[in-house]
């Protein structure tokens, strides 16, 4: 299957960065392209779409409330993703969670009910 491990976050102060990395692994990784996309959540609210891109790089998209501040990459030879942070904001603070669905190499997928592997999730807070 797909084994998606995220890493990278942590506290920082507002205004600060952080870069997220999410680590594909398994035969499915390995044989097909896959659309990537990075979610958040905080408790007590629903998963919220950040980030996606393409598997060829060519297409990426961004949430109203982070276009501008973060930057979405991929380094298909290391079958990796990344979500560069920037401007950081305490209402960036919730658990980081990375996706991924097999898909054609231009494809764009923003909705979290179209990705069937998810990693883990990893910390970000972000004090004042």
């Amino acid at each position: 299957q797909v084994q998606l491990v995220e890493s990278g976050g942590g506290l920082v102060q507002a205004g600060g960065s952080l870069r997220l990395s999410c680590a594909a692994s398994g035969r499915i990784a390995s044989t097909y392209t896959m659309a990537m996309a990075w979610f958040r959540q905080t408790p007590g609210k629903e998963r919220e779409y950040v980030s996606a891109i393409s598997w060829s790089s060519s297409r990426t998209d961004y949430a109203a409330s982070v276009k501008g501040r973060f930057t979405i990459s991929r380094d298909n030879a290391k079958n990796t993703v990344y979500l560069q942070m920037n401007s950081l904001t305490p209402e960036d603070t919730a658990v980081y969670y990375c996706a991924a669905r097999v898909s054609g190499p231009g494809v764009l997928i923003s909705t979290s009910g179209q990705y069937p592997y998810w990693g883990q999730g990893t910390q970000v807070t972000v004090s004042s």
